[in-house]
Parts: structure tokens; C-alpha cells; sequence
């Protein structure tokens, strides 16, 4: 199966997962549920829940014991960008080329989305599998510190305050590792944990995600110079518009392609240990750094 089937069943596997663990549409309150929803299935590109049962694979897993995390580490993604989206935060109309959940359903129906999609994440998170290693306890202290103040949260805070503000390279990375690579990396670490990885395996996934989820975010922020708003689904030149502190500002775009390659070099080394289970990952790598939207 080549990369394009194979991320199309996972995004499937994972779809059809994520239905049945969001509340119906129907169930009162109505309105919470259908915005839920709403978010939810906006077309996103399912990256962390496919680096999930990737990274679950790799370990010599089942990915299908993997479907709860990988849906936890979405739902969890979406109230983030949820609350990033509200007026207070980044103020913006457009997400996945839709109008933001605030735009639809208003900003106090938004901030009560976010809150209850992170609940939920944890509610999905629970029915997890235990592996001999690691149990449900685990499992959540792992995503709950992942969304935490010193690494989601507190990422989007440094981004905030970093408005306006000439950041220096070390603090932007530290905003990007917090907000993008963390969760990336966790998504990871989980699928590991379900497969009963040792802390060797562990170990190697944290520096592979730490590496990509950084490059993730250096090429998000050369898209937003380069592409169209229709492109990329999201309003292009935003963090122009808000001087926000992103690589190509900050080093100019040749060299922010540049950082982009290296780290993902950086990421496809750290799959040594993986051998021939780790082709998935290192394919959904090099995919990335092709990326256009």
C-alpha cells in the first residue's frame, strides 16, 4: 500500500472511531454536541492520529489498540484550535477552509466547544487498553501534561505575548516545541505505550517527534508567507498581520527551508532502532516536508 491509501484507511479507521466516541448530534444539550461535531469533522488532515497508530506499528502493535489515544490526541487538537480561534486569542474567521466555530455558533458556544471537546478527550483516553508497561494512568498523565500549562497551554500563552514582540530564534523554538511538537510528540509516545514499547523506543519516538513537530511548524509558518488563504484553508498572512514572531521573519524564507530540511533529517535519524517497521514514519516525514497547505 503506498503512503496515499495508507493514510486514507488510517484517516477512515480513525473517522469512523471518532463518530462513535463523540456524542449524536441529537443528544440535548443539541447545540454543544452539534458544534462539537462541527470542529470535529471539518476536514482536518488527521496527522497526529495517523502518527499514532504509525508510531503504534513501528513497536510491532496492533494498531487498532491505538484508536482510543488517536482519537483522544485529536479531539484534544481540535478544542485547541477551537480557543485559538476565539476573538481573545488569534481572532480568526476561517479553519479548514470553514468558518471558525465562534463565526458559526458564537463565542460563548465556542469556548464551551473547546472545554467540552478537552473533557471528552480524556473520557476517550480512558478506554484505552492496558499494555504489560503501561496502564490508563500513563496514558493520561501523559496527555493531560502534554495539554498542560508548561506545554500547550503554555506555549499559546508565550505566543500571545510574543505579539508585537521581536522574539529571540531560542524563544520562538520553545513557543513551537510547546504548541506543535509537543502533541505531536505525545501522539506518538501513546501509540508506542499501547504496543508496549520499552523506554529505549520511547526514548527514540520523542526525538523523532520533537524534530518533526518542528519542522511541522517551520513549514506551517513558510505557508502562511507563500500560499493562498483558499490553499491552505486558514487566512494566509495572519501572523504577518498580527507580528507574530515566525521563522521566516525572523531568518528569511531560504533559510527557514533550510531549518525545515535539516530537521527533518534530524527526525528520519532518530528511526534507526525502528528498522523496516519504521517506513511509515519516515514516509509520513518526507511527505511533510513536501508539503503545500
Amino acid at each position: 500500500m503506498d503512503l496515499k491509501c495508507y493514510i486514507a484507511a488510517r484517516v477512515a479507521e480513525v473517522d469512523a472511531a471518532l463518530d462513535g466516541f463523540l456524542p449524536k448530534a441529537k443528544v440535548a444539550p443539541s447545540t454543544i454536541h452539534e458544534a462539537m461535531r462541527y470542529t470535529v469533522f471539518a476536514g482536518g488532515k488527521r496527522l497526529r492520529p495517523v502518527m499514532c497508530l504509525a508510531a503504534a506499528e513501528a513497536c510491532g502493535g496492533d494498531p487498532a489498540l491505538a484508536l482510543a489515544p488517536a482519537c483522544a490526541v485529536e479531539v484534544l487538537h481540535t478544542y485547541s484550535l477551537v480557543h485559538d480561534d476565539l476573538p481573545c486569542m488569534d481572532d480568526d474567521d476561517l479553519r479548514r477552509g470553514r468558518p471558525t466555530c465562534h463565526k458559526v455558533y458564537g463565542e460563548g458556544m465556542a469556548v464551551l466547544c473547546g472545554d467540552a471537546l478537552l473533557t471528552h478527550a480524556f473520557a476517550i483516553l480512558a478506554r484505552t487498553p492496558a499494555s504489560k508497561r503501561y496502564g490508563v494512568g500513563e496514558y493520561v498523565a501523559e496527555l493531560a501534561e502534554t495539554g498542560g500549562s508548561t506545554r500547550l497551554i503554555g506555549g499559546q500563552v508565550m505566543d500571545l505575548e510574543g505579539e508585537g514582540r521581536d522574539l529571540t530564534k531560542k524563544e520562538l523554538v520553545r513557543v513551537h516545541e510547546a504548541k506543535t511538537a509537543a502533541l505531536l510528540t505525545t501522539s506518538l509516545r501513546l501509540g508506542a505505550m499501547t504496543a508496549n514499547a520499552t523506554p529505549a523506543k520511547l526514548a527514540a519516538l520523542t526525538e523523532f517527534g520533537r524534530a518533526l513537530g518542528l519542522a511541522f511548524q517551520v513549514i506551517d509558518d513558510i505557508l502562511d508567507v507563500t500560499q493562498s488563504t483558499e490553499k491552505l484553508g486558514k487566512t494566509a498572512g495572519k501572523d504577518q498581520a498580527a507580528a507574530k514572531a515566525t521563522y521566516p521573519a525572523l531568518v528569511g524564507l531560504d533559510a527557514s527551508r533550510r531549518e525545515a530540511r535539516r530537521l527533518t533529517a534530524k527526525a528520519l535519524a532518530a528511526l534507526g532502532p525502528f528498522g523496516a517497521r519504521g517506513t511509515r514514519l519516515r514516509e509520513i516525514a518526507e511527505h511533510l516536508l513536501q508539503r503545500e497547505y
